[in-house]
């Protein structure tokens, strides 16, 4: 019984190499400024491929269960300044010492009606306790 085995015969098959991953700029004119973290989309990482209950499932969860594609990514990139946050880490917040003497004018009662301490109550003579005021 000569048989031959046809694993030993069989050319040993090489691995293929892995495509570069996409990248913006393959696709896309892209801003000088942008950072390389927006060029490789494939540098994010941390979706879960934990499957949710299809009956239970979002459209939300099901767009962000997939990892950005190059035609997701921004193409330009315009960072803010931190100047304001930086002069209020140095100095903080502005205060005013100023001492509050207006009445608050409330927008329930009425621009020409004032809230005080001692009458909270005081409604716009246009409410009517005993009915609503479209029925008049």
């Amino acid at each position: 019984m000569s048989e031959e085995n046809p694993q030993e015969c069989a050319e040993p098959v090489e691995p293929k190499a892995k495509p570069a991953p996409e990248k913006t700029s393959d696709y896309y004119r892209i801003s000088e400024k942008l950072p390389d973290r927006f060029n490789n989309p494939g540098w994010f990482h941390g979706y879960s491929t934990n499957e949710a209950v299809s009956m239970y499932r979002t459209s939300n969860q099901t767009y962000g269960s997939r990892a950005p594609t190059a035609h997701e990514m921004p193409k330009a990139y315009y960072p803010s300044s931190n100047k304001f946050s930086t002069q209020h880490a140095a100095f903080g917040m502005f205060r005013r010492h100023n001492m509050n003497v207006c009445l608050d004018k409330s927008l329930v009662t009425g621009p020409d009606n004032h809230v005080t301490h001692y009458d909270p109550l005081n409604f716009h003579p246009s409410y009517n306790v005993n009915r609503p005021s479209i029925c008049d």
